[in-house]
């Protein structure tokens, strides 16, 4: 089981942790009065979704403790942060059906359940496009490329009928993770 406590974040405008700073310890829906770019960021405590857009759009980056001394380290295409959230209170069971995944919208076609994280799609599945998915249990990471990387995706308990649910604009998923540092 894991709870989350106190959760805290810097953004810092230049690299390595320098320029302007903003702490915040909240859900946060616009940051730009705070600071105008953002190149590096330091994690004190939970896990955290930035977006580079205002009230949680455009592409998200999922951080866990950590200092991240420029935005390549989080895989950012550029230096907006815009909006950030904590990934709220979790308690995973692990109950071997954390997470279906499906190759049509709706729940439709092949399906299938996994509960351990997935360093290629279709090498393990053989999916190619995932339409729709159910998280049963946890907090997962969506990935559009293999290996763990390119854009992020925070899927939370809950259906998504259709991938631009989770907020892609295409139903590849080359690779996913469960969250487990809280």
């Amino acid at each position: 089981m894991w709870l989350r406590e106190s959760s805290s974040i810097t953004f810092f405008e230049e690299k390595k942790f320098q320029g302007r700073c903003y702490n915040c310890s909240s859900d946060c829906a616009d940051l730009h009065t705070y600071f105008g770019r953002c190149n590096s960021i330091r994690v004190e405590s939970g896990v955290w979704v930035i977006y580079e857009r205002p009230n949680y759009k455009g592409f998200q980056y999922i951080l866990s403790p950590g200092e991240y001394a420029d935005n390549q380290q989080w895989m950012a295409f550029n230096d907006n942060v815009k909006s950030c959230r904590t990934v709220k209170n979790v308690r995973s069971l692990h109950t071997g059906r954390d997470l279906r995944l499906y190759e049509r919208p709706d729940f439709g076609g092949q399906m299938v359940e996994c509960s351990d994280d997935c360093s290629s799609v279709y090498d393990t599945y053989k999916l190619r496009e995932v339409y729709s998915c159910a998280v049963t249990d946890g907090v997962w990471i969506f990935y559009d490329l293999p290996n763990y990387r390119g854009r992020q995706y925070l899927l939370e308990r809950g259906e998504y009928r259709q991938h631009v649910d989770w907020g892609a604009s295409s139903p590849g998923v080359g690779s996913f993770r469960r969250i487990t540092e809280f």
